[in-house]
């Protein structure tokens, strides 16, 4: 595998950012202008940033037998959302950074191709990516994931300050696409080709919760999820040894 650092200029953001790229190096004809790597975005968890699956985990090493590129985007604390007082990073997600990845680097744009997966508050990030745009991705995968966000932010997890940044008033988050809860309703009703979902959490997590809530929510609703749980902790241990378990379950070409 090949490691790049990525820094260009985010229009959506107005400002300069970077990404961590990984790249196969086999598996990719050279003499073949055709050819195109499936890909996985690798979404961080809050208070991290986009080197934290590299400093953390031997994706690299996982990765390199499924000849599948990596991209893993940093987005600081701001809940993979378009921010009420803050940066649109949902949008610069979405939008922009798809479009940028794949002119900078040989990866497919073909939604069979395209995969997301992330920890903790990238677990939501995943799943919100994967809801919101079905058409875009084959697959999304929520490790730990904080996913039911609604009820977290009217408890203690997040201060004052971070609230107001974040959702601007917490009464305002339920029912809207910041609100898994929400998005699988949409999700349950689109009659096109939906992404495979893909679930775990670790019994002993303090997320276990939010992860059963909305397990038993998508079950109500008919969505199909790969869940699995065992003992675990919200650390790396847990999340370097699932990770694998995502690799091999994805509907790699």
């Amino acid at each position: 595998m090949a490691w790049i650092t990525c820094d260009f200029y985010a229009e959506t953001l107005e400002l300069s950012t970077s990404i961590l790229v990984s790249l196969p190096q086999s598996g990719l004809d050279p003499t073949s202008h055709s050819s195109k790597l499936p890909v996985l975005y690798l979404l961080h968890g809050r208070g991290a940033d986009h080197t934290e699956w590299m400093r953390n985990s031997s994706i690299e090493r996982y990765a390199e037998s499924k000849g599948i590129a990596l991209v893993m985007p940093g987005v600081g604390r701001s809940y993979y959302m378009d921010m009420a007082n803050g940066l649109p990073y949902f949008t610069f997600l979405s939008e922009e950074l798809p479009q940028l990845v794949k002119s900078f680097f040989p990866i497919s744009d073909r939604r069979e191709d395209t995969f997301v997966a992330g920890i903790s508050m990238g677990g939501y990030g995943a799943f919100k990516l994967a809801m919101s745009y079905p058409e875009r991705f084959a697959a999304g995968a929520s490790l730990s994931g904080g996913l039911d966000l609604a009820s977290r932010a009217a408890g203690p997890a997040f201060q004052e300050s971070e609230i107001r940044a974040l959702f601007g008033n917490v009464d305002r988050l339920k029912g809207s696409r910041d609100d898994l809860l929400f998005l699988a309703e949409k999700f349950a009703a689109y009659e096109g080709n939906k992404p495979r979902l893909y679930q775990c959490c670790g019994t002993e997590d303090f997320l276990y919760q939010d992860n059963q809530t909305f397990r038993q929510y998508a079950e109500n609703l008919g969505i199909e999820v790969t869940y699995e749980e065992e003992p675990g902790e919200h650390e790396w241990g847990y999340w370097d040894y699932k990770i694998q378990r995502v690799l091999d379950w994805l509907p790699l070409p």
